[in-house]
């Protein structure tokens, strides 16, 4: 069965090469091929064998997207939408910052978490991605950037779909674009985001890698949490939090909470002295984040006059926060709203 040549972490080519009774520095020259020169075919790694890009030919091929559609926004962010070679919807969004080009993978085709807010639920999971899948989106956006010399320089899996669903894959992606010979993204510049698997907590703390965790949180108590976001009925906030504390003594690492302003719903008074009574022993800081209104749910954004009143709360608390300047406003740019729309469209 052919595999995909973005599955293969670079240790994986190391023992493929031995396997083949091939010279040692094979590896490094296929790795680097991939992900430095950015090939799309075998016939382009011109310092191989013609007999070794024949096996390699026989036995792998590139897991290639095709781009149904782009979305600029005036702010720089673009939104792609792709098709897999299954023709699965997934998107990914290269965001730009001052620090940085960030681009946002998905992980799942779909998802199942079901928060209210979130468009990436209005269409289910139909299956995972797998590593090759999720590199394949780096490597596209990496190729558009190619045209400016420019690059990505910081990875968030916060796309469609929860990773921590979707783990060993998710763990996989993360080692071959943070790997020195191929994109080589710092670990402290890739990002993991999850809703609350409080078991997958646990077992990335034991993972003892440098990869960054953020908590989807969103509301800072049990009853409106699991409104929000109904994970939490499996795992409450008292199971999440104990693995988070778990977390920080293994990593010592600074935890992110993401925390999306709802106007009416999780922004008043009482809500960030909840936060202060959650956070308060943590290394951690919110990240607040400005609503991007969806057709499809009846939330709404609240303005930045009110989002400052909210993080000027918390910092009187002692409560370390940011607001995250909002992104592709003007384009479908909340997660799944652009491949819910294109399918919507579609199915008509």
């Amino acid at each position: 069965m052919m595999k995909s040549v973005y599955d293969f972490q670079y240790e994986e080519w190391v023992e493929f090469v031995h396997e083949k009774g091939w010279k040692p520095f094979r590896a490094k020259q296929i790795f680097q091929w991939l992900y430095r020169r950015r090939v799309t075919s075998f016939d382009e790694m011109t310092d191989l064998k013609q007999e070794v890009r024949e096996v390699l030919a026989e036995q792998f091929y590139f897991d290639t997207m095709t781009l149904i559609e782009k979305q600029v926004s005036k702010d720089g962010t673009i939104k792609f939408l792709f098709a897999l070679k299954d023709q699965s919807m997934i998107e990914c969004v290269l965001m730009i910052y001052d620090y940085g080009k960030t681009i946002c993978v998905t992980s799942q085709v779909g998802c199942n978490m079901g928060c209210t807010f979130c468009a990436s639920g209005l269409l289910k999971k139909t299956r995972d991605l797998s590593s090759g899948e999720m590199t394949a989106q780096v490597l596209e956006v990496q190729r558009h950037l190619d045209k400016t010399e420019a690059r990505v320089s910081h990875v968030v899996v916060m796309g469609i779909g929860e990773p921590f669903d979707n783990y060993t894959q998710v763990m996989r992606f993360c080692r071959i674009v943070n790997h020195d010979l191929g994109l080589a993204i710092g670990g402290r510049h890739i990002t993991i985001s999850t809703c609350g698997l409080a078991p997958m907590i646990r077992q990335f703390a034991d993972e003892q890698v440098q990869f960054n965790l953020a908590i989807s949180l969103h509301a800072p108590n049990n009853e409106l949490r699991s409104q929000l976001m109904p994970i939490n009925n499996a795992y409450p906030l008292e199971d999440l939090f104990d693995a988070i504390h778990y977390y920080a003594s293994k990593s010592n690492r600074k935890i992110t909470f993401e925390y999306i302003l709802l106007k009416g719903i999780n922004d008043q008074k009482e809500c960030a002295k909840q936060l202060m009574n959650l956070l308060k022993d943590l290394n951690a800081y919110i990240n607040l984040i400005p609503y991007n209104n969806i057709d499809l749910t009846d939330y709404k954004s609240v303005d930045y006059k009110s989002a400052l009143v909210f993080y000027d709360l918390l910092m009187k608390y002692h409560v370390k926060c940011t607001i995250r300047q909002k992104q592709g406003d003007d384009i479908e740019a909340a997660c799944g709203q652009l491949r819910a729309n294109y399918e919507r469209k579609r199915h008509r």
